[in-house]
């Protein structure tokens, strides 16, 4: 097996495991499982999660999307959300009582929700100790949304479509970022069809 593949299955493990960390029992677990699912299913930046408002969590073409998000370079995009997170997402919100305004809120010590919205740090934190519960150490979220793009692709994801999902510019941004590598061992002309 070629080490990328590794690395991947890898990638893979630790997202789902850090997916657990969140005590969903508890308000404060459900938001920060909502955290963790957006950045790792929907390749959000910290601070759009941050922002995001619930307004933005619409039904188009048959699915759930955020629709018109803004962000970096004031791009705007839509991205579709898994139905895994949409579920986490309906069970926040539900909990926490939240109809209109910021999706994510902060959780008093004594598991009330506060009208206070969370900062881009907040949610650096939730991931930073997250990670190190499951013993990753110098994780933030940049790398959940890094970990998004890289399973994309090898899962056959389109590299045009992965550029859309995490609102970059041009494909060449998208190929560093993703760190792609020419694969002989599995070459793309070999099922041509001809």
């Amino acid at each position: 097996m070629n080490k990328s593949i590794l690395l991947v299955k890898e990638k893979r493990q630790q997202a789902k495991e850090l997916l657990t960390v969140p005590d969903r029992s508890t308000l404060k677990g459900k938001r920060d499982y909502v955290i963790l699912a957006l950045l790792v299913g929907c390749a959000l930046r910290r601070n759009e999660l941050a922002e995001l408002d619930v307004a933005t969590i619409q039904r188009r073409e048959g699915r759930w999307v955020l629709a018109d998000l803004e962000g970096k370079g004031r791009r705007i995009r839509t991205v579709a959300i898994p139905i895994w997170v949409k579920h986490g997402i309906n069970a926040w919100m539900t909990a926490a009582g939240i109809e209109d305004g910021r999706l994510l809120r902060s959780v008093s010590k004594s598991g009330k929700v506060n009208r206070d919205t969370l900062s881009d740090w907040a949610v650096w934190s939730v991931v930073d100790q997250s990670s190190k519960q499951i013993g990753i150490e110098h994780f933030g979220a940049h790398d959940l949304r890094r970990t998004c793009a890289k399973l994309c692709r090898k899962n056959g994801g389109d590299l045009e479509q992965i550029k859309f999902l995490l609102g970059h510019s041009s494909i060449q941004t998208t190929e560093r970022y993703l760190g792609s590598e020419q694969d002989i061992e599995i070459a793309v002309n070999d099922n041509l069809g001809l």
